[in-house]
Parts: structure tokens; C-alpha cells; sequence
């Protein structure tokens, strides 16, 4: 398996994995996925395994407390202090393998190359839990958070 960049030819099965992992919600477009890996080209890639793309991670900097919606194109952050993780999603085969933790230990030593004091990200689904697995703490902030699902709740890791 190895995990690099994203090139163009792969956002195909970055959007067939993003489809499959969140039947709740409506799927992001292309556009707006696209715009995520512009922001942070360091910060976003892909896991490829015999040639398939099994995963992908969209990490980019941004200001800590201010997740931005769902669906929602961004300008670059001029001043940002955290590395916002705005979606990471694996194919079902590539689940249980360590797959996430290694995208998450990209994205820390990342973060720590850019100077950022945090990695900061929007739980969905129930995947709070799983997050705390990974240093995450939940952190009641002010932003409305109504376009994910309605657990949603937005965390933090320090660096």
C-alpha cells in the first residue's frame, strides 16, 4: 500500500468512496472536494493499493473554531493555527487495517512540519468515538454546525 498525493485521474474513486461511506448525507461535489486538496496539496492524499485507490484524506489549514460548512468553497486561510481535517473516508475492504491511523500520523507530522498547534475536525455518524481513539477531544464551539448530521460535534488534537 502506499499513500501519496492525489493526481487527477484519481477523483473518480475518491467520489465513488465518499458516496459509499456517507449514505446520510448528500455527497459533496467534485468542485467543492477538489477545492479542499487545493488548499492543502501537502495535507491531502490518497491510499493506493495494486493500483486502487482504497482511501483518501482532504486536510487543509484553516483557524481553529471556525469549521466551515459542508459544500462550501474556501479561500486560502491567511493566518491559520490548525490543520483541519475536512474528510477522511476508506473504501469498505481497506476498514480495520490501520488505514486511518496511518493517514492520521501523516497529518500530525504535517501539521507539525507547517507549525500548526492543532488538528481540528467535525465528527460525523458516530465517529467521535473513534476520534478520541486518536487524541481528539470534543470542543463546544459557537459555529452552527447544521450542515453535517445532527451529531455532529467538532474536535480537537493539539499538537
Amino acid at each position: 500500500m502506499q499513500i501519496r498525493r492525489i493526481n487527477a485521474s484519481d477523483w473518480p474513486a475518491i467520489m465513488d468512496i465518499q458516496a459509499a461511506s456517507y449514505p446520510s448525507i448528500e455527497p459533496e461535489s467534485l468542485t467543492v472536494m477538489q477545492n479542499k486538496a487545493e488548499l492543502g496539496p501537502q495535507t491531502s492524499f490518497v491510499a493506493e493499493h495494486h493500483g486502487k485507490i482504497i482511501g483518501y484524506c482532504l486536510a487543509h489549514p484553516w483557524l481553529l473554531g471556525t469549521p466551515p460548512a459542508l459544500a462550501q468553497q474556501l479561500s486560502p486561510c491567511p493566518q491559520p493555527d490548525t490543520l483541519y481535517l475536512h474528510d477522511m473516508a476508506l473504501a469498505p475492504l481497506a476498514r480495520g487495517q490501520g488505514l486511518g491511523q496511518a493517514f492520521f500520523q501523516q497529518l500530525l507530522q504535517q501539521g507539525q512540519q507547517l507549525q500548526l498547534g492543532s488538528i481540528s475536525l467535525v465528527a460525523i455518524a458516530g465517529a467521535s468515538s473513534y476520534w478520541s481513539t486518536m487524541g481528539c477531544e470534543i470542543c463546544p464551539i459557537d459555529k452552527d454546525l447544521s450542515s453535517y448530521t445532527t451529531d455532529a460535534c467538532y474536535m480537537v488534537r493539539r499538537l
